[in-house]
């Protein structure tokens, strides 16, 4: 990646401007860290997290958790999610300590562990397929709880019910595109002077969205991208981004916020 000077040690990201497209409540963390590096940060959303439209499947799982044998949290959302229903049907942690526990990434146990849970599994690689690498022998015979987005990829349950579980699937939240992006993202993207360097993308339908929000069709339409790198905060991400026809310029070797961050770091240095 091209840059005008030469960066210091301690702001590397120094005259690089970032676009970051995670949800307006979750952008704290990533763009905090890029500014910390001397990085230009932008935020505009591509993604918005809304309640589903009906609580009542999670609130039935909830009532009858003590049939479950396992608990699978593959996101922070789903997590505070299921805190929130557990409070509002006036349950506490306790009813969950029979249960065997997976999460995804380390922010998910992390933010499962401050309800006083224990994580019993987190997979290697922080992506569904490791998970259900991780699973597949512990699992046979099982009931699974699957606590998710309305929208999501279907590997875990279809591949844990493959090695012989139960799962059930709740929707705990879902994603839509905000639409109050559209025409910020086009206008930033036409102007030479405040185009980014780099835009972040940390799921997939960070990207979908992406591509949604700049015109129809399976590629930006309208918008030259050109000099724009993409940075993926790991392999699923980067399938989609190549699946819709973008290139993805860098990749995080840890599936993490910290990780993409090291991995645009390492970047720039290159």
């Amino acid at each position: 990646m091209k840059k005008k000077v030469k960066p210091s040690p301690r702001r590397p990201l120094r005259q690089v401007r970032v676009l970051v497209g995670r949800a307006r409540h979750q952008a704290g963390a990533l763009s905090g860290e890029l500014r910390k590096l001397g990085a230009t940060v932008i935020e505009i959303p591509f993604i918005e997290i809304r309640q589903p439209r009906s609580f009542a499947p999670l609130d039935s799982a909830l009532r009858k958790i003590a049939d479950y044998d396992w608990l699978i949290l593959t996101s922070v959302n789903g997590v505070e999610a299921l805190w929130e229903r557990m409070a509002r049907l006036q349950m506490n942690e306790s009813v969950l300590k029979h249960l065997r526990v997976a999460a995804i990434g380390p922010a998910t146990k992390q933010a499962i562990e401050r309800g006083h849970i224990k994580v019993d599994v987190v997979p290697k690689e922080y992506v569904a397929e490791s998970v259900v690498r991780s699973l597949r022998r512990r699992i046979q015979g099982k009931r699974v709880l699957l606590v998710r987005a309305k929208v999501a990829r279907d590997v875990i349950p279809l591949e844990l019910r493959n090695a012989g579980a139960t799962v059930d699937v709740v929707e705990a939240y879902e994603t839509v595109i905000p639409q109050s992006s559209r025409s910020r993202l086009r206008t930033l993207l036409k102007n030479p002077a405040r185009r980014p360097h780099l835009i972040t993308f940390t799921s997939s339908s960070t990207v979908r969205n992406f591509v949604e929000l700049l015109g129809a069709g399976r590629k930006p339409s309208g918008i030259d991208l050109a000099g724009i790198h993409c940075a993926s905060i790991g392999p699923v991400t980067s399938s989609t981004l190549r699946a819709l026809g973008l290139v993805v310029n860098l990749e995080a070797q840890e599936y993490t916020i910290p990780g993409l961050v090291k991995a645009i770091v390492a970047a720039i240095a290159t």
